[in-house]
């Protein structure tokens, strides 16, 4: 039998485990030391059992332990540790053994700075672990003389743990082992098709996201104060703030809606040049756009035409994107099959639209039925639009931002340029390494932690995976949750860029607030929660929707002591050193806008004086 000696490998204190403060009337704070302890058999020869019962004998302490045979040499030939955790005697312990880690997390901000959770093989998260003087890198690199800590490719703060001795590990789904077939095709066409890869098939994307980018079922604790015996937090690692419930939001103002804009030419001065841009914009994010004017409003919106262009001055502009337009589209429409056989970049692309035209709103009347000519100006501004942008091309979902612009305008030149106006503000959702939707989605948490954190804490709790089933809603901009007439409302408001940035993650999280009480009521876990937030298809009021997130911004911008986070997403940080209005003046303005919200835009009124800073 052989003989164990640990030998200490690593040790931090200033460690401090986190009890369940959900199943407590307060959260209980565990301090101690996270130790790597290396077990070390000496023997003569290999036989023996492995006491898998040691005790590493540090109370209280963290004591990452890895169990290695040696051989005379004293040469680690296998790891199978262990990590431990011993407290006070009225307090309770356990053991995991190294090779059940499954992952390893480092903190989300809701749960505060410097966290570390620790995830069985078995699907069951350890307590949280809160750093409180920093020290999560060096155990990271520590632990990786053990096992292979791998990050997840879709969240960069879980860390997947695989034995040393598990060979070359290829670069793709399958060494994950989250589905059972076919990985490597599930990543190639995320990649190229996160819409319908996504959402396509939902048993598959539950497994997927849960495994990929879930939160493990662990409390959210309020931060406990600091022991004044600790010296200070000096090298704590940067990047977190930790979003607290202290803030007091005050009741939501009232909201009202407004008329769709429905006048146009008293905005426009003798030679055609918009008179007063924001009022227009103001008055089409409190009502929309009567349908007729669309056709012409839109062009403005997008960035076809300049808001103080005269009229001769695009006739001009019309003519030059007509002549820029059809160059692009002679490049591809004057490839052969036999050049086509040899760009599979080119062809790629072409099926993925073809596929796409074919599926895209065919309910609509402009492409319904079989030989549509609306199909066919589909296509072909896709196919341009891959031939104005190579380095994104084509990726599916956008089709469906397509389909609308092109039942407004029913013109191929101009719908293209409107398209490519709609793509500078969600281009980046469609980049390969979606870091962009991963931004998004975190601030949607931030977003709501602040608004709501039992709800957040909630949807954390059950696998939520960082709110991903609102993928779909941010990645096309809530096109397949409402009609196709109101998605032209809420694309055209959310166009003017008003009240602030980021307005459609206020949308997600006023849907969200509409179905509190069904999500936490009904105490749904992750696949329910999938299944509910589609089922809202086609089911949301969307008048109802956009006067809760106005209220959700008047409410944050009241707030006097919103979180820095909080004010970056919405743009309303401000650093102190250019701060130039005086708490006056923002009070008043502050006033100003509650009181012309409140007044809505119960008549078109050409005045300028926009509602929005």
């Amino acid at each position: 039998v052989g003989l164990f000696s640990p030998q200490l490998i690593f040790e931090k204190e200033g460690v401090y485990l986190h009890t369940n403060a959900k199943r407590s009337n307060q959260d209980t704070s565990i301090p101690g030391f996270i130790r790597i302890v290396e077990r070390v058999r000496k023997s003569d020869g290999d036989g023996g059992e492995e006491d898998t019962n040691f005790d590493p004998g540090y109370e209280p302490d963290w004591a990452v332990i890895s169990t290695v045979k040696k051989e005379r040499e004293h040469v680690p030939v296998k790891n199978s540790g262990a990590v431990c955790f011993s407290g006070d005697p009225s307090q309770w312990a356990f053991s995991l053994p190294l090779s059940e880690l499954y992952s390893l997390r480092r903190s989300r901000f809701s749960l505060g700075r410097n966290f570390l959770v620790l995830t069985s093989r078995g699907g069951h998260p350890l307590p949280p672990l809160h750093f409180h003087r920093g020290g999560t890198r060096e155990l990271l690199r520590a632990l990786q003389r053990y096992i292979i800590l791998d990050p997840s490719p879709l969240d960069g703060r879980l860390f997947l743990a695989y034995p040393q001795d598990s060979g070359t590990l290829p670069q793709s789904f399958d060494r994950l082992q989250f589905l059972d077939d076919g990985g490597n095709d599930l990543v190639s066409r995320f990649i190229h098709d996160p819409y319908a890869t996504t959402f396509g098939g939902f048993s598959k994307v539950t497994n997927f996201f849960r495994a990929a980018l879930r939160p493990p079922e662990s409390p959210i604790h309020t931060r406990t104060p600091q022991d004044p015996s600790l010296p200070p937090q000096s090298d704590e690692e940067p990047g977190f703030e930790l979003i607290t419930c202290g803030v007091e939001l005050g009741p939501k103002p009232d909201v009202t809606r407004g008329p769709p804009l429905d006048k146009w030419e008293e905005f426009l001065d003798s030679e055609g040049r918009v008179t007063c841009p924001e009022k227009i914009k103001e008055l089409v994010f409190r009502g929309g756009i009567t349908h007729s004017l669309r056709k012409e409003v839109w062009k403005f919106l997008l960035g076809f035409y300049p808001w103080n262009s005269t009229a001769k001055e695009r006739e001009d502009i019309l003519r030059v994107k007509t002549d820029e337009y059809f160059r692009m589209k002679v490049q591809w429409k004057s490839v052969s099959e036999e050049q086509e056989m040899r760009n599979s970049l080119l062809r790629g692309y072409r099926s993925l639209i073809e596929r796409d035209v074919n599926r895209t709103d065919r309910h609509n009347t402009f492409f319904s039925g079989n030989d549509n000519p609306g199909l066919t100006l589909l296509h072909d501004v896709l196919m341009t639009y891959c031939m104005y942008n190579f380095d994104l091309g084509y990726v599916q979902g956008m089709s469906d931002l397509l389909s609308p612009i092109l039942f407004v305008t029913q013109n191929e030149v101009e719908s293209f340029w409107c398209l490519t106006g709609f793509m500078e503000l969600v281009h980046q959702n469609f980049e390969e390494s979606q870091e962009a939707m991963k931004q998004q989605l975190l601030q949607l948490s931030i977003l709501l932690k602040a608004l709501d954190p039992e709800l957040c804490d909630f949807l954390d709790s059950q696998d939520s995976g960082s709110l991903c089933f609102c993928f779909r809603w941010l990645l096309i901009w809530f096109k397949r949750e409402f009609s196709f007439e109101d998605i032209l409302t809420l694309w055209e408001v959310l166009w003017t860029r008003l009240p602030c940035e980021n307005f459609h993650l206020l949308i997600a999280c006023s849907i969200l607030e509409s179905q509190r009480e069904e999500l936490i009521g009904s105490n749904h876990d992750f696949n329910t929660i999938l299944k509910h937030i589609n089922e809202l298809t086609m089911k949301l009021d969307l008048q109802t929707v956009l006067r809760g997130a106005e209220a959700i911004y008047l409410q944050l911008f009241l707030c006097k002591e919103l979180p820095v986070m909080v004010k970056q997403v919405l743009g309303l940080y401000v650093p102190p050193s250019s701060e130039e209005e005086s708490p006056d003046s923002q009070a008043s303005e502050t006033q100003r806008l509650l009181s012309q919200s409140q007044e809505g835009a119960a008549a078109s009124n050409p005045a300028c004086g926009p509602s929005y800073p």
